[in-house]
């Protein structure tokens, strides 16, 4: 006799019945993953769409003679400058703001009052929804002035260093002034993630940091910081994705086009960025000119593209990390 067939035992059920299974989902499922899908479907169509249009326009401008192309030095040399000025201003942009946004985002769940990190919360929000024309007019009329003598100081004192090599500008108009507008640009939204990933971090985790008797900078060092980390690099990279496509801030401060290279922070010669040179060019852009514009916008997608993916990548690599491991 079969162990299955002796008396008195019986089969235990299957975890889903043939009825559940062939069930047919409600209507209001239906129409929610139908919605979601097309959602994401479309915005890939969105995506192909913009990369097409980028690459149908530029492509005059790709292959055409170095001596039609503004400035005459071909593709290349003319998209490579405000290309260098964007990666420049995006990167000092970043590393200025970074530091900010964790120490905001720590202050206000960790360590101030309530009622003040609430206040404080809203005013960071709020700086989120100002107009990029606004930093760019304070930073061009305020921000510039008062950078005049610090960077003469800078010149005078840490001019071996390249990049205050000088000579400081007079107008306060530079690249240090843009790369500040910049870093309160992004302020907001890193400060709001990273803000978040801190108020999720599991209480009975602090917890047991201060009953072990760490103190509070070790219970944040070893329990907040961890587990917020794909968090912090999440919220930099929107910012980061901001100060590389920000446009009328940059081209107030910096008002001018330059074909130029250089690491020079504090004087007038500085290199535009690719948005900036694209807003002030194509008023008065025909022909290919159009197209090489163009072409530079693509650069940028294409930057833009990049960082974001390897930020997705370092967000997946700890997507399963819980504050414990």
């Amino acid at each position: 006799m079969s162990p299955s067939s002796r008396k008195g035992e019986t089969v235990p059920p299957t975890t889903t019945s043939t009825r559940t299974r062939g069930a047919p989902q409600r209507l209001g499922d239906r129409v929610f993953s139908g919605a979601s899908v097309g959602a994401g479907v479309l915005i890939l169509v969105i995506l192909a769409g913009v990369a097409a249009f980028l690459v149908a326009e530029a492509w005059p401008a790709l292959w055409a003679d170095s001596s039609d192309i503004d400035g005459g030095d071909g593709i290349v040399l003319y998209i490579w400058p405000v290309l260098f000025g964007t990666l420049l201003s995006a990167f000092f942009a970043l590393v200025v703001a970074t530091p900010l946004a964790i120490a905001i985002a720590l202050f206000i769940t960790h360590f101030a009052p309530r009622r003040i990190a609430s206040l404080l919360g809203y005013v960071i929000d709020l700086l989120a929804a100002v107009p990029s024309i606004i930093f760019g007019l304070w930073g061009a009329f305020v921000l510039a002035d008062l950078t005049v003598e610090p960077t003469r100081w800078l010149e005078e004192n840490l001019g071996f260093i390249p990049f205050f090599d000088g000579p400081a500008s007079t107008t306060g108009r530079t690249m240090l002034v843009a790369i500040l507008v910049l870093a309160v640009m992004i302020l907001p939204i890193a400060t709001a993630v990273i803000r978040e990933a801190f108020l999720q971090t599991p209480r009975l985790h602090e917890e047991a940091s201060l009953a072990l008797g760490a103190t509070r900078w070790e219970m944040i060092r070893m329990a907040v910081l961890p587990f917020g980390r794909s968090s912090i690099v999440g919220g930099l990279m929107l910012g980061l994705g901001r100060a590389l496509g920000e446009t009328m801030a940059v081209a107030i401060v910096l008002s001018a086009n330059r074909n130029t290279v250089s690491f020079d922070l504090i004087s007038s010669d500085n290199p535009s960025t690719i948005a900036a040179n694209i807003a002030l060019s194509f008023p008065e852009a025909s022909g290919l000119s159009v197209n090489t514009l163009i072409a530079s916008g693509l650069v940028l997608f294409a930057v833009t593209l990049v960082v974001n993916m390897g930020a997705r990548a370092v967000i997946n690599r700890r997507r399963d990390f819980s504050g414990a491991n």
